[in-house]
């Protein structure tokens, strides 16, 4: 899978992509500092969320529409939208923004109007959220661009998710994801995400817990995308609360590129330096020509220039072919 000639999984490090969100808390200058925030953590991508409260919900004081729990608790669905969303008319500017640092861009959509908004820009990939992903016309419309999807599957069944991938098409990865705002670690359910994995190709994780154990935990699982929550501060919107701030998200970018390295094959180089220094046989006391070699004058000592210690057994009784001095590794050429 590309984006942006940027390989997916394949055997390359994980894709680290930082959520925007509501995090730029309606100002378009902390949207751009939050693009230089995620180049300077090193994230591979920023990621904003494109849609408005008219096209994602309705203005309506019906009970239905009134958040009841969570993080939002108290507000209405339009009015919590219409404070997070990102206008339509940024978008220009953050896509050049990050393309003039270097680091690639693209969005979550949420409707037909983000889709077409964003093919203007030339939005190389496409994210759909966890509540989007029953909307099967969704997926299909934006595949159609055939642009590389981004499934987030939180709250989905398997069936559900099945229906979003036939509907998606080909070059789609899927993020494990449980949608709880934090998601408390004991929730993180990671298990869920090596389902995934054994049955589909590419597959990371959405993390909304607080740090970064999961995200490494994820990596080690076999995560190709590690997406994450990136605020300037934890007071600046309603998404702050489960997003990390600029040092904690450079430490888990760190972390995650550590972690992967770790579990890449290797051939060890490192180590032949001290090969010389294991174990082998040596006269540990000076042997005289003929002289049986014996527990005495014959040990298994570092370094490792003589016998391999195995051949132990096999030397005691047996004679020396001429006199050895000790220190001397032994070859079995010295024995007669």
């Amino acid at each position: 899978m590309l984006i942006s000639d940027h390989t997916i999984g394949n055997g390359e490090p994980p894709f680290i992509v930082a959520e925007i969100g509501a995090n730029h808390g309606g100002n378009l200058d902390a949207a751009k500092r939050l693009i230089e925030a995620a180049r300077g953590c090193g994230a591979d991508a920023v990621k904003f969320q494109a849609y408005t409260a008219d096209t994602i919900t309705l203005d309506c004081r019906r009970d239905e529409f009134l958040i009841k729990d969570g993080p939002w608790q108290g507000y209405y669905l339009h009015d919590l939208y219409t404070r997070c969303a990102t206008p339509f008319d940024w978008f220009p500017q953050l896509a050049a923004h990050a393309k003039e640092l270097g680091i690639i861009w693209f969005a979550s959509v949420f409707d037909r109007s983000s889709v077409d908004m964003l093919e203007k820009l030339d939005c190389p990939a496409y994210k759909i959220a966890s509540f989007e992903l029953v909307d099967l016309p969704l997926i299909k419309y934006a595949a159609a661009t055939g642009k590389p999807m981004i499934l987030s599957t939180g709250m989905a069944s398997e069936e559900e998710i099945d229906d979003a991938l036939r509907a998606a098409g080909q070059d789609v990865a899927l993020l494990h994801c449980v949608s709880a705002y934090p998601t408390p670690i004991a929730s993180a359910n990671l298990e869920r995400m090596q389902k995934l994995h054994s049955y589909f190709p590419h597959v990371g994780i959405s993390d909304h817990t607080i740090g970064n154990e999961v995200a490494i935990a994820a990596t080690a699982l076999g995560a190709c995308i590690i997406e994450k929550h990136l605020a300037l501060s934890r007071a600046v919107s309603v998404d702050a609360a489960f997003s990390l701030a600029p040092h904690e998200f450079r430490g888990m970018v760190t972390a995650v590129r550590s972690i992967f390295a770790a579990l890449q094959p290797s051939t060890s180089d490192e180590e032949d330096a001290h090969r010389s220094l294991r174990r082998s046989l040596f006269a540990v006391r000076d042997i005289a020509a003929r002289e049986q070699f014996t527990n005495d004058n014959v040990r298994s000592i570092r370094p490792g220039n003589g016998m391999a210690p195995s051949e132990l057994p096999h030397i005691i009784g047996k004679h020396a072919a001429y006199a050895i001095a000790r220190g001397t590794p032994l070859h079995m050429s010295m024995i007669d």
